[in-house]
């Protein structure tokens, strides 16, 4: 077992420590990113992803990473940015050893990096991990943890659309406004209800069969479309991608019809300059680390002692924060994502250096 941390390529510019992470007996093979510690220790999710080549699995960790920097910091959250990725299926290779042993090269970066759940990662697998190393979130309620930190995501990008929705509409409701939602899995269907219970109308679509099931047993009402790409061409007000990112490119974006683009995805953009198409064409769109922001919210407040009714009066926050961030973006000209960045790097540069005042 061993840790090989690099720097090299020109992808990872801007990066403060990744490291490699491998164990041959149990099949592990893991990559973690620490893009900024400035706030504090980088907190991020854990991907479990059978990647088709270990670049690849590099460049999703570099580009999380990043992200979790930007949306700690625009959360107000005493914490940087990390993120790691397990390379593999977990179907097929996910086991109690190998969790462990993923676990213990956490806890050799002595508090640096704290994980917490993402894609293919559960409550259960932190549970796990946890029993080799202090520095996990997301952990069940039975060990202490705040559970399914998927509530607080729903709750925080629902803020987040009554804000755009508001700036765009002139109320902050998504009453009489129709809805599409791309993604049916942990965040999609919290985020569902509350879009009911707010008097939206939805429409949905899930490449999982059983996920489409629950929308039919649950919310009848609910109009269920093949594919993603019916739902963004569809007669809709606002799209939320709620699946993988890559959700906003140069196909999708021109047969867009809603007006507002507020969604749980990370990394929705797939390239620079996607933001602005969207602006040119009158699509309002909130940053995606913006409104998603509930569940690391959630999980951070495992770290004090986890408080549900606090970590959501936090998420709650949100709302305010999209709404500055929208007229900053009016105020200085520019797409939303552009003013998003200005006010994180500024929390970034601003608190981070006081770190540099050393204490007696």
């Amino acid at each position: 077992m061993g840790v090989f941390a690099s720097t090299d390529g020109q992808e990872s510019a801007g990066h403060e420590q990744i490291v490699f992470c491998q164990d041959k007996q149990t099949g592990l093979k893991a990559i973690i990113g620490i893009y900024s510690t400035a706030l504090g220790p980088a907190l991020g999710g854990t991907r479990f992803y059978p990647y088709a080549t270990e670049a690849d699995a590099l460049h999703d960790v570099l580009e999380l990473s990043r992200g979790m920097a930007y949306k700690n910091a625009l959360a107000g959250l005493d914490l940087g940015g990390g993120k790691a990725v397990i390379w593999g299926d977990p179907e097929q290779v996910k086991s109690e050893a190998l969790l462990r042993a993923y676990g213990r090269f956490v806890e050799s970066l002595a508090g640096r990096y704290y994980t917490a759940c993402d894609v293919g990662t559960y409550v259960a697998d932190m549970d796990i991990i946890a029993r080799e190393t202090r520095y996990v979130t997301g952990r069940s309620v039975e060990h202490g943890g705040a559970g399914d930190s998927s509530i607080l995501t729903a709750w925080g990008v629902f803020q987040g659309m009554r804000a755009a929705a508001e700036h765009v509409w002139g109320s902050p409701t998504l009453a009489g406004r129709r809805v599409g939602v791309a993604g049916l899995g942990k965040v999609g269907k919290y985020l569902v209800g509350h879009l009911i219970d707010d008097g939206a109308s939805v429409v949905a679509t899930d490449v999982n069969e059983r996920a489409l099931d629950w929308a039919r047993q649950t919310y009848p009402q609910v109009d269920l479309v093949a594919d993603a790409g019916a739902l963004i061409s569809s007669d809709i007000d606002v799209y939320a991608p709620c699946a993988l990112g890559g959700a906003l490119n140069d196909e999708t974006v021109p047969a867009l019809r809603a007006k507002i683009v507020t969604g749980a995805a990370n990394n929705q953009l797939a390239h620079p300059g996607i933001d602005k198409v969207l602006a040119d064409r009158g699509v309002l769109y909130t940053p995606d680390y913006v409104v998603n922001a509930g569940g690391v919210i959630q999980v951070a407040d495992e770290i004090e002692g986890f408080n549900f009714e606090r970590a959501k009066l936090r998420a709650t926050r949100i709302f305010d924060t999209t709404r500055q961030i929208l007229r900053l973006a009016d105020a200085e000209g520019v797409p939303p994502a552009a003013a998003a960045d200005r006010l994180a790097e500024r929390r970034m540069a601003e608190v981070g250096r006081l770190r540099t005042i050393h204490l007696a």
